[in-house]
């Protein structure tokens, strides 16, 4: 029996319901993937708490990975029983099995299992856009991340020190520490913020950070604007304590004229040339060692409300996947 989780309203994880569904045949470019695994990202449970607006009812999740069962016509380049993953849109991962539109499929390497492939490719084309586009960031560069000991922040920290960068981690707990600096921090600092600006500025011998890449939102948003050199850049790109504030321009300007975006992974996504491009740095990143894929848990399609909550609660110490 085919299923999935559905939600009909936002709220908190109780909200998402497991239902059989049916599927028909694929249609002109799309195949009928069979799923083994899918990814869970913070994405997932702002949308489910109605933080990031979806229409209603929906599916959730944007990563998964599997076996093309089956092709529709216009299709080339895929065949069934390839291994396939993927990393955006349309919502629906968390289901047993899914209809896909072919060209935003990911070709899977013999060496990358299919649960690492679902762990990695959401947060690594996202690690790989905010710091090869968004912040470009190369030998040099200084770089406050936080979530150092997060899934996402793990790989940044990793792919940051690759490019020769002086890597500042930020986590929120000091039983994380350890696990930040094994990601390749050179600094890991515990978060508070009336104190982390002169801890940067120390670690930096004053020059502050080039960049700071902030998912946290409401509650670090201005501390992070304080550790930025002048012209330095701000990337607010998450939003797990709550949407960061509103912003007077002429704060930037008092600050050193700051440079501030908010970037998304489907803007950087939006072409399928470009999307290709990204999943293909981020495979030979995994292949030359740079990047490591790392399971925290797995957890049950029907137990995805649990997984959901293990992630709210800050328990995660790496990526979670559902088994279907």
């Amino acid at each position: 029996m085919l299923v999935a989780i559905r939600i009909h309203s936002t709220g908190a994880p109780e909200v998402m319901q497991l239902e059989a569904m049916d599927l028909p045949a694929p249609g002109p470019g799309e195949v009928l993937l069979e799923q083994t695994a899918i990814g869970v990202n913070p994405l997932d449970v702002s949308q489910r708490k109605g933080a990031v607006p979806i229409a209603l009812p929906s599916g959730l999740g944007l990563e998964g990975a599997g076996t093309v069962a089956a092709v529709g016509p216009g299709v080339s380049g895929l065949q069934t029983g390839d291994r396939v993953g993927y990393a955006t849109g349309p919502l629906g991962a968390y289901a047993s099995a899914r209809l896909f539109p072919a060209d935003r499929l990911v070709k899977l390497p013999d060496a990358l299992g299919d649960d690492a492939a679902a762990s990695v490719l959401f947060k690594g084309i996202t690690a790989q856009y905010l710091l090869k586009t968004t912040g470009q960031v190369h030998k040099g560069s200084r770089v406050l991340i936080y979530g150092a000991a997060g899934a996402l922040g793990q790989l940044m920290c990793a792919w940051a020190k690759h490019l020769g960068a002086q890597v500042l981690g930020v986590v929120s707990k000091p039983a994380s520490v350890e696990r930040a600096r094994a990601a390749g921090c050179d600094e890991v600092f515990v978060f508070d913020a009336p104190t982390l600006a002169s801890q940067v500025m120390q670690a930096t011998q004053g020059q502050k950070a080039d960049v700071v890449y902030d998912p946290i939102g409401k509650d670090t948003f201005f501390a992070s604007l304080d550790c930025l050199r002048p012209r330095g850049l701000m990337v607010s790109f998450g939003a797990t304590s709550g949407l960061p504030p509103a912003i007077e321009v002429g704060v930037l300007n008092a600050k050193g004229s700051l440079f501030l975006t908010r970037p998304s992974l489907a803007a950087h996504t939006a072409t399928t040339q470009e999307y290709q491009s990204r999943a293909s740095d981020v495979l030979d990143a995994i292949a030359n060692g740079i990047l490591t894929p790392r399971t925290w848990k797995s957890y049950a399609l029907a137990d995805a409300a649990t997984a959901h909550t293990d992630l709210e609660q800050g328990r995660a110490q790496g990526a979670i996947i559902l088994k279907p």
